[in-house]
């Protein structure tokens, strides 16, 4: 257990942002009374912190910017709640791959430099597990990517966690960029890309393995950075992640924002956002070249996670499966007997899932209740 609770930060996320993402992201924005000291707190930090970032920056330059990468990365798509996390860290057994540490998600800027003082101290303070799920939390794990760039690039869907009340235009914009500006899609891919070669660096990784449930709205964007980057497409029963995500979204959301939302505006966001995301899936998917995509239901990942990860590989034709098998299969051991949260349906739920999401659950041959 770490000194701080998850549900009583006294900071968010943002004290790991470089001055001008953060000027950017809160210049204009209403904070709420009660979260002010939360928001000079974080400011302060920040801003502190940011007189650091050009150290990374400078070693960044010389001696990654202009590095070859040797693969595509691979992304693991699907709305948040979906079995991403499972499957990321399945994968991530796997050394050929890199990833975002839940460290970078934070303090991006700080890991070419700084990194031997800050990820202690975060590990010392950081609960060690999610409070949504009881996930394992460590600063060295895989974790999504979308935290870290909304520190290095105010043009993120992950504002909205801030900023709640704008969750709907930063979904327009900045999730499948369908409002963004050039300008913002330029910044973004370079925001991303030096992610990327950063976390590989970090990990010593050959291959970026990337989850990210923001990334499932921008497959067209994605393919204009990495052309023969590969795809891993997760869904799952809608009910089920419905329920977990109002959960997951309630809670995640308390520590970090500086404005309030009702819940009933959360709710409606949140099936509002599973449809575009589900929409721009399935509007651009066919920009994927042949071979770099599988669609895999995560329950059928769950009842044979070694048997699916095998599949997974011989379809993209991903090295290293055999050379990992053996951490593969002790990690998925490991989880055997892992108490998931349940969930109970009520009516109400059910009808809401059916209208809003029903030619998913159709799609994919789920049974409707």
């Amino acid at each position: 257990m770490g000194l701080l609770e998850f549900s009583k930060l006294p900071v968010n996320t943002l004290v790991g942002a470089d001055w001008k993402t953060f000027k950017t992201l809160t210049a204009g924005q209403e904070i709420a009374s009660d979260k002010r000291t939360k928001y000079f707190l974080t400011k302060a930090i920040c801003r502190l912190l940011s007189t650091c970032t050009g150290f990374q920056e400078r070693r960044y330059r010389k001696h990654l910017a202009d590095r070859p990468m040797q693969h595509d990365p691979v992304f693991i798509l699907g709305h948040w709640r979906s079995g991403t996390t499972f499957v990321h860290n399945v994968l991530s057994c796997d050394k050929h791959f890199g990833f975002c540490t839940t460290y970078q998600t934070v303090f991006p800027h700080f890991i070419m430099f700084g990194q031997n003082f800050f990820k202690p101290t975060m590990g010392w303070l950081m609960p060690d597990k999610r409070p949504t799920d009881n996930m394992d939390l460590a600063p060295d794990l895989p974790q999504e990517e979308e935290f870290a760039l909304q520190n290095a690039c105010p043009y993120t869907y992950y504002n909205f966690w801030i900023f709640p009340q704008n969750m709907m235009e930063y979904a327009r914009r900045y999730l499948t960029f369908e409002t963004a500006t050039e300008e913002e899609k330029t910044a973004f891919h370079k925001a991303f890309d030096q992610l990327v070669r950063v976390a590989l660096w970090n990990t010593g990784g050959t291959q970026f393995l990337s989850k990210n449930p923001p990334h499932t709205g921008r497959v067209k964007e994605i393919l204009k950075i990495y052309p023969n980057a590969k795809f891993i497409y997760l869904v799952r029963n809608p009910y089920t992640v419905f329920n977990s995500t109002r959960s997951f979204f309630a809670n995640t959301i308390k520590p970090l924002e500086l404005q309030h939302i009702s819940d009933a505006e959360l709710q409606q966001n949140i099936l509002d956002v599973y449809s575009m995301l589900y929409d721009a899936y399935q509007r651009d998917k066919h920009l994927i070249p042949e071979g770099n995509l599988i669609e895999v239901k995560f329950e059928d990942f769950e009842a044979d996670a070694l048997g699916m990860t095998e599949r997974i590989y011989r379809e993209l034709s991903l090295p290293g499966f055999a050379e990992s098998y053996s951490a593969i299969e002790q990690y998925v051991g490991s989880k055997r007997g892992y108490k998931k949260n349940k969930y109970n349906y009520p009516q109400e739920i059910i009808d809401l899932v059916n209208a809003h999401w029903g030619r998913v659950i159709d799609d994919f041959s789920y049974e409707r209740l």
